[in-house]
């Protein structure tokens, strides 16, 4: 496969990261000559994304999916099968659905759940390119309360204003057509939402985007918990919230804060590309 050569993000994107020392520079999300190359690269990072969800616990017996539009073909996307723990998924066991459901690649079943939800999210916004949702363990204790997160941290600011509660199909599980349709007008432009009783769902530019926005909404609902169990949490004002997530919420910024975690499981589980 040809080395993929790579495009700049937008300047204010990356003006918080970007060094200040001559000759050196941020890595950059990569683009593709070809559709194949780009469909490879967007299949391994959804296998390494589920690996890293394996690895944080994020597993919840067979719920929960990752799915990324297809590049040739942006009315389907790839899933993982129904069933398959995190912790195993390589590339050779994604699988290609399309709107309707129908598996046009591979020959493992999909969860219908997940489906439901992320078709209706991507047919509705056509600027996801992949969306995220597990049944984690503070994300679903933080749905039951059916509030935002607040912003208690400087890392709790990266989605201050840009995510939303969405309390249609609240506990249920969503098999139907209209709940999906539901959870994505709740969503509406938003990078993540807290689906009530049920749990955390994030969207974004590049899996490594939306994977990274699910794992911090996770770890702020973590850190809420734990800060209101012990007292009254304050608050960062609203102008310096806005200021944070400025700098820190861009599609850039997820995808780079993602990578770390990238080079970790590229490491330890070198078998996610098989």
């Amino acid at each position: 496969m040809a080395a993929p050569t790579t495009s700049a993000p937008t300047s204010d994107s990356m003006a918080t990261f970007e060094p200040k020392q001559k000759g050196i520079a941020l890595p950059k999300p990569p683009v593709f000559a070809t559709v194949e190359e780009e469909r490879l690269h967007r299949k391994q990072q959804l296998a390494g994304a589920f690996r890293i969800f394996g690895r944080f616990g994020f597993g919840e017996g067979i719920a929960g999916h990752i799915t990324v539009r297809d590049p040739g073909d942006p009315d389907m996307f790839w899933v993982n099968p129904f069933g398959m723990s995190f912790r195993h998924i390589r590339v050779s066991d994604l699988i290609l659905v399309d709107h309707s459901g129908v598996v046009r690649y591979g020959n493992k079943p999909v969860n219908r759940a997940g489906f439901v939800i992320h078709s209706a999210v991507h047919e509705a916004r056509p600027d996801v390119v992949a969306a995220c949702h597990a049944h984690s363990v503070y994300g679903k204790a933080w749905s039951s309360l059916g509030r935002v997160l607040d912003p208690i941290t400087q890392d709790a600011c990266a989605l201050y204003e840009n995510h939303v509660v969405v309390t249609e199909g609240a506990g249920a599980v969503v098999v139907d057509e209209e709940a999906g349709r539901l959870l994505a007008k709740g969503l509406g432009d938003k990078r993540a939402a807290i689906h009530q009783n049920h749990g955390i769902f994030t969207v974004g530019d590049t899996v490594a985007e939306a994977a990274w926005w699910f794992v911090q909404m996770e770890r702020n609902a973590q850190a809420q918990l734990l800060a209101e169990a012990a007292g009254t949490p304050k608050l960062v004002d609203p102008e310096n919230a806005r200021f944070t997530r400025e700098q820190t919420g861009s599609p850039y910024a997820g995808w780079f804060s993602f990578q770390p975690l990238w080079d970790e499981i590229v490491r330890t589980d070198p078998d996610l590309f098989d």
